[in-house]
């Protein structure tokens, strides 16, 4: 008898620098889980998933190379990546070709220029979760911010967001150059708070550093919505100087079973304790083996499926939605919360807001 053909799906993730190399990971971590998960019970009737990944490195450029190999190769869908600006590029290739992607961790709302049925997203537009992190600095009496800025689409969308959000609370956002941020500009500014919108790993610890230990800052909020907190590595280059930085993460407020067994196995798997991106990746392979074994496993059934599905993922049920100005299927919305690193506990989180 014949070994039934496996069905090809394509991930992708930041595996090296200048990417978030521990998010990368975590998001590989899930993908892989998921996919073992279905093959254990028998694939998609009868055919097991087969994975082939790339590394993006955070380069665009890599990233679409990458989508026209595995296009070429046959693969059925696309999964994975984290960083925004390459997930844009990802998204257009894809669409292209004619590739189904289903964006794991990326948030910029303009995930693509135009709308497409080929692109779904699991993880929350910015626009939606940034304002969730606005809501938390207004309650704790935040309205004059700065931020530590690098070039990118993604950090000037994340400013808009901001300041659209603040504004009618009588909120302002100034913007400092991460690259040559001095502090004792940003002492004399009247900021209450500071925001790292860097994607340089070792500036924002950096960053976090200097202005820790400068005491003109001293009652300085520093915080970091894109989650760098979040990952081992920013715990282990800045100890306790890494605590009390409030950053968005998407967990719900309290564990669903499902999420309790699969972070057991991932933790066993990573060695470490799972980050909301290793969810990420495997609630986006739980969606896309739902919708091939609901609708067919060739590129046009899977795309047909994606306004009809229904996935019972690790943080909730995912269905995805069309949302004005956002022109790829989203699932509105995953859970949302603002959270710090707690110093009481390795490993543990103090939850500040639920959004």
């Amino acid at each position: 008898m014949s070994t039934p053909a496996p069905i090809g799906i394509g991930a992708l993730a930041p595996l090296s620098r200048p990417g978030w190399v521990e998010a990368g990971r975590h998001l590989l971590a899930g993908i892989e889980l998921a996919v073992r998960e279905v093959n254990g019970t028998g694939g998609i009737h009868g055919r097991p998933l087969e994975l082939t990944v790339r590394d993006t490195a955070a380069d665009p450029q890599r990233a679409e190379a990458a989508v026209e190999e595995l296009a070429a190769l046959g693969m059925t869908a696309l999964v994975g990546e984290y960083h925004s600006v390459v997930a844009r590029a990802v998204a257009a290739r894809a669409d292209a070709l004619g590739v189904p992607f289903l964006c794991s961790s990326a948030v910029l709302d303009a995930l693509t220029d135009r709308p497409t049925d080929l692109v779904a997203r699991i993880a929350p537009a910015q626009s939606h979760s940034w304002r969730v992190f606005a809501d938390f600095l207004l309650a704790a009496g935040h309205r004059h911010l700065a931020a530590a800025v690098d070039p990118s689409v993604y950090w000037t969308s994340g400013i808009a967001v901001l300041r659209s959000h603040l504004a009618p609370n009588g909120g302002t956002v100034t913007e400092w150059a991460a690259a040559d941020l001095d502090p004792a500009a940003l002492a004399d500014s009247g900021a209450t708070a500071l925001l790292l919108l860097t994607s340089v790993p070792d500036r924002a610890a950096q960053l976090v550093r200097t202005l820790r230990h400068d005491p003109r800052l001293a009652g300085l909020l520093i915080g970091a919505p894109a989650g760098q907190p979040e990952f081992s590595d920013w715990a282990e280059q800045l100890g306790p100087d890494g605590d009390a930085v409030p950053f968005l993460r998407y967990l719900p407020a309290h564990p669903t079973p499902r999420q309790a067994a699969t972070e057991a196995q991932l933790r066993h798997h990573l060695a470490a304790a799972p980050s909301f991106v290793a969810f990420e990746g495997h609630d986006t392979v739980t969606a896309l083996a739902e919708a091939l074994r609901t609708h067919g496993t060739d590129r046009a059934h899977l795309t047909a499926a994606l306004p009809h599905l229904t996935a019972e993922g690790t943080r909730g049920t995912v269905r995805f939605d069309r949302v004005p100005g956002i022109g790829v299927h989203q699932w509105a919305w995953p859970p949302v919360q603002v959270v710090q690193r707690d110093p009481s506990a390795p490993d543990g989180f103090r939850v500040l807001h639920q959004g």
